[in-house]
């Protein structure tokens, strides 16, 4: 099959079926959704997210004991936690890992391979691409700015060209937008090793994400995900991407007070940048715990608005395939 000759380095890489990685979102890719993305055939990542260490130790455990294919945990370059997560796992037999959050550094990067385990990070221009290869990462994520949650500022369609043309020492797998078999067959005639789902996933019968939520992902069309602005260079802020609310509106008046408490000397800018960070820790698990989907966080991606239904993950990967691999015989009888 075509899409199996186009996704072989990503299967090899990965060491399963599909060339399709389920990203790591907090609060949803929890031990149930990897054990399902797992059972289906993809390639599943753990959120590890700002857990607690002791918690956080149990459920790697869990993960190593119960699932039986290739795995990756996901770690917060800049979560409070990053350092004891990191130590765990390195005594931990998990087999991959994923820096989330900013970029690894050297000694990052080699402890978990001097461990045995394989890396990726994200890449946001090319000169973080041949940073991170010179580092000795094994794979590349590129994420656009379409992606939901926490995102960069530069959409896929220029990082493709910025990296995915670049660069060829590593797989590098493309994320952001993406919701259809036949855009995968086209990133990977481009030369992705494969695609990182996040939006998809959450859509599906086996996530754990209250109804609420998944009500509001099936109501919702692209333009009404969209990214959170930064107000002040004085308050750095990831933006951040989500379906317009009340939450929304939240954070923007977090912003202007924060800003306010820095001026007036009552905050650092260390202490603003946490409070920004646990404000959407905490409206994120509001919305898809609670089912509060007024105030909460929906962050998703733009590919929301190509996504109508709810269905098991063994169908989403099936139809993704399936629609692959007719789009790649179709191009094949044009050329």
């Amino acid at each position: 099959m075509l899409f199996e000759q186009f996704g072989k380095r990503g299967t090899d890489f990965l060491g399963v079926k599909y060339p399709v990685i389920s990203g790591g979102m907090t609060w949803i890719s929890n031990f149930e959704l990897v054990k399902a993305v797992a059972d289906a055939g993809a390639f599943p990542v753990y959120a590890g997210g700002n857990t607690p260490p002791d918690i956080f130790e149990k459920e790697v455990d869990r993960l190593v004991a119960e699932i039986k294919t290739p795995f990756a945990v996901n770690m917060i370059t800049i979560a409070p936690n990053f350092r004891a997560h990191y130590e765990i796992l390195q005594k931990k037999d998990v087999p991959f890992v994923v820096f989330a959050g900013s970029f690894p550094r050297k000694s990052d990067v080699q402890g978990m391979k001097d461990s045995g385990k394989k890396t990726m990070a994200f890449a946001s221009e090319g000169s973080i691409a041949a940073q991170q290869i010179r580092f000795g990462i094994d794979a590349l994520i590129l994420e656009g700015s379409e992606a939901g949650g926490h995102i960069g500022h530069v959409s896929l369609m220029i990082l493709l060209q910025q990296v995915l043309f670049e660069f060829d020492q590593v797989p590098i797998f493309v994320a952001g937008g993406i919701a259809t078999g036949k855009m995968v067959a086209h990133l990977m005639m481009m030369g992705a090793s494969g695609v990182q789902l996040g939006t998809r996933f959450v859509m599906s019968d086996e996530c754990t994400a209250h109804p609420n939520f998944k009500d509001a992902f099936l109501k919702a069309n692209a333009r009404q995900a969209i990214s959170t602005p930064q107000y002040d260079s004085k308050l750095p802020v990831v933006a951040v991407r989500a379906i317009n609310n009340k939450g929304m509106a939240e954070f923007g008046k977090l912003q202007l007070q924060l800003l306010k408490e820095l001026e007036s000397g009552a905050i650092t800018r260390e202490k603003a940048q946490f409070e920004v960070e646990h404000f959407w820790v905490g409206a994120l698990r509001k919305a898809a715990i609670d089912g509060n989907v007024d105030t909460g966080s929906l962050m998703a991606g733009q590919s929301v608005g190509l996504i109508k239904d709810i269905k098991p993950i063994k169908q989403i990967l099936t139809d993704i395939a399936t629609e692959a691999e007719a789009e790649l015989i179709k191009m094949r009888g044009k050329f």
